[in-house]
């Protein structure tokens, strides 16, 4: 496990810069954000992807089921002098808003939804959430692709550096898991999981399709945003003839952009 998964606020702060030089432009391309907006960010962990938004005056409501991720983003958002409301909620209870008024017009779901089961359920509800004028920004590891099974949480320094070894069958993985590398019972579990909620590009859009969403934008990563602050690593997107070419193009998005509205 990289020390980052531990040491949290080194987490929040490089989620910020991450928001900040990526998340928020690529949604201001299409929706200008300013103090006006109410953003809200499903799964928001330590905040910080919210952290931009709020110093540009929008107000920010984040909300996780962790506890513990609750407190920290309160915490660290107070640190700062910033206003955000944080709460500790399984989305899905959340009731959905009762008028327009009450919604938001920015809404983050950031390497939340491979984790999410039931995914038509939780985007359906999601959109309940969004202003008719607003947009719904979902980013997400392609299945296939080098570490799409989050394999990097393991804590051995050699299977957390394996790629593609979650794509093995099912008992083949938790094998490799829990006899080869050691894990622990919670991240065998954890992996497990993510394995039976895989997502693909085309299972997304598919989803997408179904429940009547537009997609305004997609943009498909070789090199995630984000690892420039975790690896020191260029962002670069992935050429347009691959991002044609389905189930190929999995293997190769380590992170798959979206901006969709109702």
């Amino acid at each position: 496990m990289q020390s980052r998964h531990t040491d949290r606020k080194r987490y929040f702060e490089e989620s910020a810069r991450s928001s900040a030089h990526y998340y928020l432009p690529y949604i201001a391309q299409y929706h200008p954000v300013s103090g006006a907006d109410c953003v809200l960010e499903v799964g928001c962990g330590e905040g910080g992807n919210l952290k931009p938004f709020a110093q540009k005056g929008c107000s920010v409501t984040g909300i996780d089921v962790a506890g513990i991720r609750i407190g920290q983003a309160r915490r660290f958002f107070e640190d700062e002098n910033l206003v955000g409301n944080f709460l500790c909620h399984d989305f899905m209870t959340v009731p959905s808003p009762a008028n327009d008024d009450e919604k938001h017009s920015i809404i983050i779901l950031h390497d939340v939804i491979e984790h999410v089961p039931c995914k038509e359920k939780f985007i359906e509800h999601i959109s309940t959430f969004l202003r008719p004028d607003g947009v719904l920004f979902v980013a997400f590891p392609a299945w296939h692709m080098p570490f799409g099974g989050h394999q990097q949480i393991c804590r051995s320094p050699i299977w957390s550096k394996v790629p593609f070894f979650h794509l093995l069958p099912a008992r083949l993985y938790r094998f490799v898991l829990e006899r080869l590398a050691g894990e622990e019972a919670g991240t065998v579990a954890e992996l497990l999981y993510i394995k039976r909620c895989r997502t693909s590009v085309e299972r997304f859009e598919s989803l997408v399709r179904k429940l009547n969403l537009t997609i305004i934008n997609r943009q498909l990563w070789l090199v995630n945003p984000h690892y420039l602050q975790k690896f020191g690593l260029r962002p670069r997107r992935l050429c347009r003839f691959v991002s044609a070419i389905p189930w190929v193009r999995n293997f190769f998005s380590t992170s798959c952009f979206y901006l969709l509205t109702n």
